[in-house]
């Protein structure tokens, strides 16, 4: 708990848009289970596979949260899956499918990635600012 009290409100921002990130995923998952069969399969997991990875962003922020830099983790997931999901031409054609379940997660998804990420650059920024001030002799 104690590591919890020592992260700023950014980095607590930036855990919250993970959180918002796998509420999309699960939003999408409940309105067309059968996108996410193949990729179940592959990995031999019961939901989508796009939340280990998410969750395994926020473990590693809260591992690595005594340093600075500790936020790289969720800014790395939320621009591996909104922009570069985009530029794949994956995430675009759930914005405009048919499936208003689908539209509304993957909104959700993207809206609360891109926060994360966002929340994850204020806080490396300001976190490395105070790291480098010298302590007050």
């Amino acid at each position: 708990m104690s590591r919890l009290r020592r992260l700023t409100r950014s980095s607590l921002v930036s855990f919250a848009g993970l959180l918002g990130a796998i509420a999309g995923l699960l939003i999408q998952w409940a309105a067309n289970p059968a996108k996410f069969s193949g990729a179940q399969q592959s990995f031999g997991i019961p939901f989508p596979p796009g939340i280990l990875f998410i969750v395994g962003a926020g473990l590693l922020m809260l591992v690595t949260s005594r340093w600075w830099w500790h936020p790289i983790f969720a800014v790395l997931i939320a621009f591996w899956i909104a922009v570069v999901g985009t530029l794949a031409g994956q995430l675009t054609p759930n914005l405009f499918s048919h499936n208003i379940g689908t539209v509304a997660g993957n909104a959700i998804m993207t809206a609360a990635l891109l926060l994360s990420g966002v929340a994850g650059v204020v806080s490396m920024t300001s976190g490395r600012r105070t790291s480098a001030v010298p302590a007050p002799q």
